[in-house]
């Protein structure tokens, strides 16, 4: 891509996507469906270019939130099985029946609209059972499992394909109980699914998190989220793993998405002197600033004011003063030959 005409831009690594993705696919031995998540515009990296990277790099389907958004990759051109995890409204469930999404199904209303349009179609209904587990969120409880199961039989055009849930508490703690009772509630409650004559189903229940940190949950398909865009879920997450595998066995997940901009102006500040609005930082000694055209109407988050670092030239570069609307400002001081227009990427820190 050309960029010496712009100012700040974007860019996304296929070596880095694809390296990724083959971690995921060693750890969870390729017998796991792997399923790319790409909801919310693949969590900001452009839903279009991830669908295009993960198919060559070997995903076998994909995750969204809505039926929009499969909706798009199906006018994309991408045939890939889609899991449609939110709300899919009811007056819309025929148009996803008839693409052939796969769909959660949670509530009765849903079932029984379902039920509805496949007996006059004539058609089939892909669902896959979301079993709730601790979250709270969306899931059948395992009160109710039974009658929903009832009900669901009597559905004979909504056919049961697959099993599943989500952890609530493996990314935020290095304690993972609750998620242990959650995997054994799964396995419980989907072994009763099971029994009611819907085997064999595709049981899922690992995010990134959980793929990472806990083999017994790859099952049939691994729901990669965060991490195959190169990103820990959390710092627990890589704590996690490095106290059970050592550090030398942590993977280095590759950021797939960087973002650039163009230095602007090059200024010589004496010392003593502030930078940038509410005068939050002042220099102490002589310092060379660069001003960058990147604000946080650009989604350059304000709260990284005198926090963060940039990368010139291969050396880390702190932000200094406020985060400004169209403008930031770094100290370049110990960076050598910087001048107008040199490349500056966004920094991240290993795990």
């Amino acid at each position: 891509m050309e960029t010496s005409s712009l100012n700040t831009w974007v860019e996304l690594s296929a070596a880095a996507y694809a390296a990724n993705l083959r971690f995921f696919a060693s750890a969870s031995g390729r017998v796991s469906e792997l399923a790319a998540v790409v909801k919310a515009n693949a969590y900001g990296h452009g839903w279009r270019e991830i669908a295009q990277l993960a198919v060559r790099a070997g995903a076998d389907s994909f995750c969204v939130h809505s039926l929009e958004e499969a909706l798009e990759l199906r006018a994309a051109g991408f045939a890939h099985d889609v899991l449609i995890m939110g709300h899919v409204p009811l007056a819309r469930l025929e148009t996803a029946v008839t693409a052939g999404f796969r769909l959660v199904l949670y509530n009765r209303e849903s079932l029984e609209r379902l039920g509805e349009i496949t007996e006059r179609e004539g058609s089939t209904a892909r669902v896959h059972l979301k079993l709730e587990t601790g979250t709270y969120r969306q899931g059948v409880d395992e009160r109710e499992l039974g009658g929903f199961l009832a009900a669901l039989t009597a559905r004979r055009g909504v056919r049961l394909e697959g099993v599943y849930t989500h952890f609530a508490n493996i990314e935020d703690t290095t304690s993972h109980e609750f998620a242990i009772e959650q995997r054994q509630r799964f396995e419980r409650m989907a072994a009763v699914v099971e029994a009611g004559g819907f085997a064999p189903l595709l049981r899922h229940a690992a995010c990134s998190a959980a793929t990472l940190l806990f083999p017994e949950t790859h099952l049939g398909m691994v729901r990669l989220g965060i991490s195959q865009y190169g990103l820990w879920p959390s710092k627990e997450t890589f704590l996690s793993y490095t106290l059970e595998h050592g550090r030398p066995a942590v993977p280095v997940l590759e950021p797939v998405l960087s973002w650039k901009a163009r230095i602007s102006q090059v200024k010589r500040v004496p010392a003593g002197s502030f930078v940038g609005y509410g005068c939050s930082f002042q220099t102490t000694r002589e310092t060379l600033l660069a001003v960058l055209p990147v604000g946080y109407s650009d989604g350059y988050d304000r709260r990284l004011s005198n926090q963060a670092h940039v990368l010139v030239r291969g050396r880390r570069a702190p932000v200094r003063g406020r985060i400004c609307m169209n403008l930031m400002m770094i100290d370049v001081t110990d960076v050598a030959g910087v001048e107008l227009e040199d490349e500056v990427r966004s920094a991240r820190a290993p795990g």
